[in-house]
Parts: structure tokens; C-alpha cells; sequence
């Protein structure tokens, strides 16, 4: 671990995920941070995100800025109450969980073929109509395999069109959008089928076409209807978060760096957040630890990102006691 000066030791840098559907990344942040202070180590919080669920509200956390809501349509067309943010510079940043998520839809009522985006592109406009420009678009966590046409068709409708950058967290192309997301969205394999010919429709009108482009699948399609339609930029999402709130510049003032999410698996070795940041880590000569909710990787894979002990705990008591015994390494 590298120390401080004179002055003092270094501090830890906190900047774990949300553990999902259970704390959200800024309240795993301040519990790792008190077990941290509690033992004698100053810690400085950044929770982190991949462009799923979340990635507006540390965005926010680490930049400021002001939320918003306005009322949009959920993924079956029901009035719901939505959060954008507008940050200092003049950007929004539009999160399409809060209108088209999963999360809004009851399991035994979800409908791949009829859950639409478009409270995704009512959100995008009311940012716009607030001022906003370019538009930050966070995509995860949805409810649809529309292809982005119900936000397409809600952005044509407000007379919008804006500078927008999708930040994607996965990088599935278009027409695989439905089989590899659709079975968890309610879909069966006959489903999958329909959604997978109405894609290629879809993706044939547009005026370029989204079929084997990298990251065009988030969120059931949203991306490559926004980026064939719009020309958004589709950024991955890992890399994107921690550029924007300046982890690397943080990380390198740290005396080690405490990361965590709700599973440690091999999705963390292909560009999910936790990856990103042990990575980096590791090419700054930073120590790395995790706290995780589970951890499902082997020895081989904790040693592929460096990480110096993985630590399980699940609730927000183990979480801060687990912080406080990293004092000791």
C-alpha cells in the first residue's frame, strides 16, 4: 500500500456498484467508509457504475447537479413519475431504468412484445425542453426489446432532436437483443423468435442499419434505435463512469482503493465496473480490494484482476465491519 507524508497516510478511496436489488452504490460506499474511519483510516466515497440502474445518481454524487421528474409512460403505458438530472455543464443525463425499467413491471405482468420505450424518449424530451444539451442516455436493467422505437416515435412526436451519447453496459449487438435478454424479460423461446424478426424489420427501416454493431442491444435495442436514428454515440459503460468522475486521478491519491457489486462472477472479468476499476488498479501500482455480496469467481479468477482479498458480506453491518478489518491488510 503506498502512504502519505508527513501530513498523514493517504486515505482509501471507497468506490463499489450498487449491490442490486438490495443497496444502492452510494449506500455500500458509506458503509464500507465508516467501517473504514471507525478503524482509523480516513476514506473518501465514490460509488461507481456501469451505465445500468444507478449510473444517474453517481453521476450526480460525483459531478452535482439537480434532479428532476416528470411523468412518462412505464413500459406498458401507465403514467409513472421519473427522475432525469441536469448537471453543471449543461448536460442531462436521462437513466432509462426510471421510465422503461424492468423494476417498474410486476413479474407476473411482464410482456416482452407489448413493454415500449417510449417514457424513455418522453424523458429525453422533457430534458430537452428543460434546457439540456448534449443528453447523457444510461442504459440497463430494461423492460423492452422494442428496437428504441417507442422512444423513437415519442421523440418524433416532441420535435426533438439532440447530441445524445448512450452509455451502454453491455456490448451485445442489435438482433441478439431478444435471446440473450428476452427469456428474463418474460419472453418464451417462440417469443424470442417474433422479437428477433420484428428487430430485423425494425433495424431494415432505419436509415443505417444497427446488425452487428457492438453495443446496438442494450436495453432490449435502445441503443442502435437511438444511435441508427440519431446518430447517438454508444459508449461502454465501465470505462465511461469512471473517466467522467475522475477515478483515475483519485485511485493514484489513494492508499489502496476498496471496490465491491452484489456478485463477483465472470461478467466481472468482461467489462463489468468492479473489472474496470481492479484494472486499473492494478496498471496504477494501487492496491485493490472487494467487498461483494457473493463471490462466484475462482482463485484463477480474482488473480486475473489483481484483487488483493475478496471479501463476502450482505448486509449493510457485515458490509461496514468488512471495511474495518481491511485497516489490518
Amino acid at each position: 500500500m503506498k502512504e502519505g507524508s508527513a501530513a498523514g497516510p493517504l486515505p482509501a478511496l471507497v468506490a463499489p456498484d450498487s449491490f442490486k436489488g438490495t443497496f444502492s452504490a452510494p449506500e455500500v460506499a458509506a458503509a464500507i467508509a465508516a467501517g473504514l474511519r471507525g478503524a482509523g483510516r480516513e476514506a473518501r466515497e465514490l460509488p461507481v457504475a456501469d451505465g445500468g440502474e444507478g449510473t444517474m445518481d453517481v453521476l450526480v454524487h460525483a459531478l452535482g447537479g439537480e434532479v428532476r421528474t416528470a411523468t412518462v409512460s412505464d413500459p406498458l403505458g401507465r403514467p409513472v413519475e421519473a427522475a432525469f438530472a441536469l448537471l453543471p455543464d449543461g448536460s442531462a443525463v436521462v437513466e432509462m431504468a426510471q421510465a422503461s425499467g424492468l423494476s417498474l413491471v410486476h413479474e407476473a405482468e411482464r410482456n416482452a412484445w407489448a413493454a415500449s420505450t417510449r417514457g424513455t424518449g418522453e424523458l429525453i424530451a422533457a430534458a430537452v425542453e428543460a434546457g439540456a444539451s448534449p443528453v447523457v442516455v444510461t442504459v440497463g436493467g430494461s423492460a423492452t426489446t422494442d428496437g428504441g422505437a417507442g422512444a423513437l416515435a415519442a421523440l418524433e412526436d416532441a420535435a426533438v432532436s439532440v447530441e445524445m451519447t448512450v452509455v451502454c453496459d453491455v456490448r451485445v449487438p442489435f438482433e441478439d437483443a431478444p435471446r440473450i435478454f428476452g427469456p428474463q424479460k418474460g419472453a418464451d423461446p417462440a417469443l424470442v423468435e417474433r422479437l428477433e424478426r420484428r428487430l430485423d424489420e425494425l433495424a431494415a427501416s432505419f436509415p443505417r442499419d444497427p446488425r452487428g454493431e457492438p453495443m446496438t442491444g442494450c436495453a432490449g435495442g435502445l441503443s442502435g434505435g437511438l444511435w441508427a436514428v440519431h446518430s447517438a454515440r454508444l459508449v461502454p459503460g465501465a470505462p465511461y463512469v469512471l473517466d467522467t468522475i475522475g477515478f483515475d486521478a483519485l485511485m493514484r491519491g489513494s492508499a489502496f482503493v476498496v471496490t465491491g457489486e452484489g456478485a463477483l462472477d465472470e461478467q466481472t472479468l468482461q467489462g463489468k465496473i468492479v473489472g474496470e476499476v481492479a484494472t486499473r488498479c492494478r496498471q496504477g501500482g494501487v492496491t485493490c480490494h472487494a467487498i461483494v455480496g457473493r463471490n462466484r469467481l475462482d482463485p484463477f479468477g480474482e488473480r486475473i484482476i489483481d484483487l488483493a482479498s475478496v471479501t463476502e458480506a450482505t448486509t449493510l453491518a457485515d458490509i461496514e465491519r468488512a471495511g474495518a478489518a481491511l485497516v489490518k491488510h
